[in-house]
């Protein structure tokens, strides 16, 4: 294994890279049966793409979304599905001046020792254009999901730098996340979020924060016990993420300073139903889903490409001061929006599909 596939049951294996020729995706284990058309996933892809507002890179690529194999008349089929976007607003050109230099914070040292060579147009591989491909995969993911299971993906920017929203997540809808370009359900924090990425753009910075994922809807049974908790592999599919540094889930970093009468969830019966009064842990017990909303938080650094002087080194071992120009980010938040939900996607349809199989029912 290398390193480009994910899932044991719903499979995607990528290619690509940021000014190559296409960013492509293969998606092996859906069910088949289910409608998705292009605009399924376009939708999606448009919520990721660069040049779509002020606050992202100006690289203006369509991401034109190919379904190119494992549909026939508007229904997947069970065989592979095969997505592909080209590249078009490539400028290679660029980069030249870069090929020899290890920029800060960059995976181009890892590239070289790891390789022995690396694609130094916009950082290739390691580029989050690769990101594509997850989000177009993780469309059909997220459908199949909404329709036969009613499970609903909610991501939302909640801090920026040290603004942050404390809005409930039961108030969190699609439609508020979309209502301004930083993508930040609280109108209000959204505005100061928005001027913030602003003043740090015009400076030639850039500036991190955090995502917060919830899953609504979730069915109890979902995870397997020990390596494959589905707490576990949330961790790795957002941590798998460019330029994620920290994951927590439920009540994260912060059950650290509570004592177990605080933290634990009672059990309590609810119109019949067994629930619990809160939900410290995140939907999950056990590694296992609850039947409770699922969530979690997702830090992000500030993008590694900022237009100030920067101390590095070349590749023949030469001390050199660095000033990249170019089209980057000052922060990836609004776009990463759609990749946290894409991998949340990716994850609950795989072991929906791992559960479902251990239950004898391996078809539609």
């Amino acid at each position: 294994m290398t390193g480009n596939s994910f899932g044991k049951i719903f499979t995607i294996t990528t290619c690509g890279e940021s000014h190559g020729g296409a960013v492509a995706a293969i998606v092996d284990g859906c069910p088949s049966g289910l409608s998705i058309s292009v605009q399924d996933i376009q939708q999606e892809l448009d919520r990721r793409r660069p040049g779509q507002s002020a606050l992202t890179t100006p690289r203006d690529e369509k991401d034109k979304i190919h379904l190119l194999a494992g549909v026939f008349k508007g229904k997947t089929m069970g065989t592979p599905i095969l997505l592909l976007a080209y590249n078009e607003d490539m400028r290679p050109e660029d980069y030249e001046t870069l090929k020899n230099i290890y920029r800060p914070s960059h995976a181009d040292y890892t590239y070289i020792k790891k390789y022995g060579m690396r694609d130094f147009r916009g950082s290739g591989r390691a580029s989050a254009r690769e990101t594509l491909a997850r989000v177009a995969a993780g469309a059909i993911a997220k459908k199949y999901l909404k329709e036969k299971l009613n499970i609903e993906i909610v991501s939302y920017v909640e801090q920026v730098g040290d603004i942050s929203t404390t809005i409930d997540d039961t108030a969190v809808t699609r439609a508020l996340i979309e209502s301004n370009a930083v993508r930040c359900p609280d109108q209000s924090i959204a505005k100061e979020m928005i001027e913030r990425i602003t003043q740090i753009k015009d400076q030639g910075d850039s500036i991190g924060g955090v995502i917060k994922g919830v899953i609504r809807n979730v069915p109890s049974g979902l995870g397997e016990p020990v390596f494959d908790k589905l707490s576990a592999d949330l961790g790795k599919a957002i941590l798998s993420i460019n330029a994620v540094k920290g994951f927590e889930i439920g009540s994260g970093f912060g059950c650290a300073a509570m004592r177990g009468s605080q933290h634990n969830d009672a059990f309590i019966l609810k119109n019949g139903a067994i629930t619990t009064e809160t939900n410290h842990a995140g939907g999950i017990l056990g590694g296992i889903s609850t039947g409770q909303d699922i969530y979690f938080r997702v830090a992000f650094k500030p993008v590694s490409t900022i237009q100030q002087a920067q101390n590095t080194v070349t590749q023949d071992d030469r001390a050199i001061k660095l000033k990249v120009e170019g089209r980057h980010d000052p922060c990836v938040l609004p776009r990463a929006v759609p990749v946290v939900d894409a991998m949340s996607a990716l994850v609950m349809m795989d072991h929906y599909l791992r559960h479902r199989a251990k239950a004898g029912d391996c078809h539609e």
